[in-house]
């Protein structure tokens, strides 16, 4: 049986002249913070994720999310690096936007959220309204981005998008406009195809904001392996190599004092 761990989030406030207690924790708060543990917990892909269990305590507000222990650690870690930086910008997107909602809440109600593990000696970040755990928003620019792979869904009742699963990223959402899947002709699901879009990337991790992608073109995609066209290429390359006697040496004149 896999090994757990959990994080604890203890919040303290009031609500009026009342100290804060699950007794008039309102539930819409309770939703929000769990999706954004989830988030914090797994910021890519969530569908194979372990199961994360819930209890509410007494102590002020005290929430228990159990789950892997090897996710524990690895937040732990993080709890760690965030008190030695005392920011948030090296964090992916969504674990960011986890911090970033507890500091709205924190300066929106006069909160002061403990974030803790059951790991022995755990480290803790303490968020309240005087903290500013919040992305540096210059080091977010904008960016673009080629995807293959199969487009498995598109459209959406109110915000119409592309679904493309790929090989080494998992399935991808794209933004796009109604109109253009109204105007599309032909029939892209489980369809092989590239998509080149737009977003926001990360200048000093080159990280990619997943949520920010916006459509721009669909490009006409053959991922099948072509032996002749290979062979083609490898021919026209021993022509233009056939008068360079040593092509290392060549190679080597050519860089200077340059290693690759």
């Amino acid at each position: 049986m896999e090994k757990s761990g959990y994080i604890e989030i203890k919040i303290i406030g009031s609500k009026g002249k009342m100290e804060l207690t699950p007794d008039n924790y309102d539930i819409k708060e309770i939703i929000t913070l769990l999706q954004n543990v989830e988030g914090m917990l797994f910021p890519g892909e969530k569908r194979q994720r372990p199961t994360i269990s819930y209890r509410i305590e007494d102590g002020s507000v005290r929430h228990l999310l159990k789950t892997s222990l090897q996710v524990i650690i690895g937040l732990n870690a993080i709890l760690f690096q965030i008190n030695d930086k005392q920011n948030i910008d090296f964090l992916e997107y969504q674990t960011a936007k986890a911090f970033e909602t507890f500091q709205d809440s924190a300066k929106r109600n006069d909160y002061e959220f403990n974030i803790t593990t059951s790991i022995e000696n755990t480290n803790k970040v303490t968020i309240n309204k005087n903290t500013q755990f919040y992305r540096t928003e210059s080091i977010w620019v904008d960016a673009e981005f080629y995807f293959y792979g199969k487009i498995t869904d598109m459209g959406g009742k109110d915000k119409a998008n592309f679904h493309i699963a790929t090989e080494n990223m998992g399935t991808i959402l794209i933004q796009t406009s109604k109109d253009f899947l109204v105007k599309y002709e032909s029939n892209p699901l489980y369809k092989d195809y590239g998509i080149r879009a737009v977003g926001k990337q990360n200048v000093e991790t080159g990280e990619m904001d997943k949520h920010s992608l916006r459509f721009k073109e669909i490009i006409d995609y053959d991922p099948v392996y072509d032996e002749q066209y290979l062979k083609n290429l490898r021919q026209k390359a021993q022509k233009s190599w056939q008068d360079i006697g040593d092509p290392d040496k060549w190679l080597r004149e050519i860089r200077g004092g340059y290693i690759a």
